[in-house]
C-alpha cells in the first residue's frame, strides 16, 4: 500500500507510528495547512454550596460572605423544602466572588435544567434582559429572575409574587 499523505496513517493504523526524517517534513507541513483544534474547555474551578443533584442553580450576590447570609438560607431551604427538594438538589452560586464569569460559563459548568437568579446584582450581565418573577426558558433551562432575599424580606408582595412564580419552576 503506498500513501501519499502521512496524515493518512492515523485514520488506517490504530498503532505508534514513527516517521522518517523526510517523513517528518511532510508531515509537518501539512500539519500546519491544516485548520486549528479548539482548544479544550477550561474547567473552572468554582466553589458553591449544596450538591447539585437535581441541577438547580441558584445565582445570589454577598460581597461579604463566602455563599449566603443565614436567615437567606434557611429560608431557600424551606422553599425548596416546599417543592419537595433538598438544599443538596440545589447548587447556591454567589456570583459577587466570580464577577467575572459569564451567564454561559456559568450554565456550562453548572448544566442547570432551573435557574434561579435572586437579585439584579446577581443577574450575569450577558444574561439579556429578564423581568421580574416572569419564568422564561434561557438555553432549554426553566429561568426565574427575582428579587433578592434583601428586598423580599421586608416586602410580602415581593414574597408573594416569587412564591407564585417559584411553583411554576
Amino acid at each position: 500500500m503506498q500513501i501519499e499523505n502521512p496524515l493518512a496513517y492515523r485514520f488506517i493504523l490504530q498503532d505508534e507510528i514513527y516517521l522518517l526524517s523526510k517523513d517528518k517534513e511532510v508531515y509537518i507541513g501539512n500539519a500546519a495547512d491544516a485548520a486549528p483544534r479548539p482548544e479544550p474547555p477550561v474547567r473552572l474551578n468554582i466553589s458553591y454550596l449544596g450538591k447539585n443533584k437535581n441541577n438547580l442553580l441558584v445565582i445570589v450576590h454577598y460581597p461579604e460572605l463566602e455563599f449566603i447570609e443565614a436567615t437567606h438560607l434557611a429560608a431557600l431551604e424551606n422553599i425548596v423544602k416546599r417543592l419537595g427538594l433538598t438544599i443538596d438538589d440545589a447548587a447556591i452560586f454567589n456570583k459577587a466572588k466570580y464577577p467575572e464569569q459569564t451567564f454561559a460559563s456559568i450554565a456550562e459548568f453548572f448544566k442547570p435544567r432551573k435557574l434561579l437568579i435572586l437579585g439584579k446584582d446577581a443577574l450575569p450581565a450577558d444574561a439579556g434582559p429578564l423581568s421580574y418573577n416572569k419564568p422564561e426558558i434561557i438555553n432549554g433551562c426553566n429561568t426565574l429572575f427575582s428579587f433578592s432575599f434583601d428586598e423580599m424580606m421586608d416586602k410580602n408582595e415581593y414574597k408573594k409574587a416569587f412564591w407564585e412564580q417559584m411553583k411554576q419552576l
